[in-house]
């Protein structure tokens, strides 16, 4: 989206857990949060998130965390970082020669293999992969059509993954990989609905476009008269539009981050990403699949970008932004603000590591004394 920054700023969040019930108790008692005094509360074991020093001042928007000790990420000035140690060190491993380039969605595949999305008009948004861990990169994609604005990728699986672009000639746009990132191609977009005027995508968290299983995929919009998300269940091919009840009808407000746990049960994140606005309704929750979205009860403060479950678990997500990171326990209803540390993305794997990134070289891991 055009709008946000000198060219198109906020638009991704990752977050990696530390795993459902257990976690989401000893964040609630964390310092600063509700209860922090109340019984169970031991703060030599309350997990938080710990600072990382990542040696630099870029700005990541890009994440993908591998595992508790391994994650990538990627952000402005066309830096790209990875870390195998659980950021004690972090290693440089930024393409040769990009430094124009503004990265914001990083999908790996393990620690060594890597795809990262640069984003703006024309040229400037393009693919890059890696198979050696960062010591070297192939450029896989770069747009040619000057109407085209990549925002997010996402993948299924190894091979087959998704990338998306702001309306072109009134349709979103789709790109498909079916080797891992080697190869892109265009789809076709006679499945896909018309745009909204002003509709578009954000690039502010790698989650403007997120999938689940082998096939369903869901696209986040904002900018228009109505926030919506887009869901296709064959890869790409077809999707259907549904409202969300956040904040809309201004170029700078919509839904910014989407996280689902299955191919039913999601949560949308977003509002009005300028600092002086206020974003009441930020979040909203689906329990089919993004057919009907319901208003959160009581939702995230201020404007989140970035959105991720807690493996494992049913009810327990996170969310972050500039001004926070709120914690649900209940499926995405009711929000508890637990830090009030600034990051865009957030992401979590499967051996409960979870990690935040964000502005000013800001990256976090989730920490829990035993």
């Amino acid at each position: 989206m055009r709008g946000m920054g000198k060219t198109k700023s906020t638009r991704r969040t990752v977050l990696t857990g530390l795993c459902g019930a257990m976690l989401a108790g000893t964040l609630l008692a964390a310092p600063g949060a509700a209860g922090a005094d109340g019984p169970g509360h031991h703060p030599d074991r309350d997990p938080r998130w710990q600072l990382k020093d990542s040696g630099t001042d870029a700005r990541f928007r890009g994440l993908a965390a591998v595992s508790r000790d391994a994650a990538w990420v990627a952000g402005t000035k066309g830096t790209v970082l990875r870390t195998s140690n659980g950021g004690k060190t972090w290693r440089d491993v930024s393409p040769p020669g990009v430094a124009d380039l503004e990265f914001r969605d990083i999908e790996a595949f393990d620690g060594r293999r890597a795809v990262v999305l640069a984003i703006g008009e024309g040229e400037a948004s393009r693919v890059l992969r890696t198979e050696d861990g960062g010591a070297s990169w192939t450029e896989s994609f770069r747009n040619t059509d000057a109407k085209a604005f990549y925002d997010c990728m996402t993948f299924f699986d190894r091979r087959h993954g998704l990338a998306m672009s702001d309306p072109v000639d009134g349709r979103f746009r789709i790109l498909s990989t079916a080797d891992g990132g080697r190869s892109w191609k265009v789809l076709p977009d006679a499945g896909m609905p018309a745009a909204q005027e002003g509709e578009a995508g954000f690039a502010a968290s790698g989650q403007c476009l997120v999938s689940t299983g082998s096939r369903d995929v869901w696209l986040a919009t904002g900018g228009a008269a109505r926030a919506r998300v887009l869901h296709s269940a064959d890869r790409g091919l077809t999707w259907r539009a549904a409202d969300v009840p956040v904040p809309a009808g201004d170029p700078a407000r919509g839904v910014f981050g989407l996280a689902f746990r299955d191919r039913a049960h999601g949560i949308a994140v977003g509002g009005d990403y300028r600092a002086d606005q206020a974003s009441p309704k930020a979040a909203a929750v689906t329990r089919d699949g993004g057919r009907g979205w319901d208003p959160a009860g009581r939702p995230p403060p201020a404007y989140r970008s970035g959105v991720a479950w807690f493996p494992h678990s049913r009810s327990t997500a996170l969310a972050v932004g500039p001004t926070g990171t709120d914690v649900t326990t209940d499926g995405g209803r009711s929000w508890r603000t637990v830090d009030p540390g600034s990051y865009d993305t957030v992401d979590c794997t499967p051996d409960r590591g979870c990690w935040a990134a964000g502005e000013k070289g800001r990256i976090a891991r989730l920490e829990g004394r035993r």
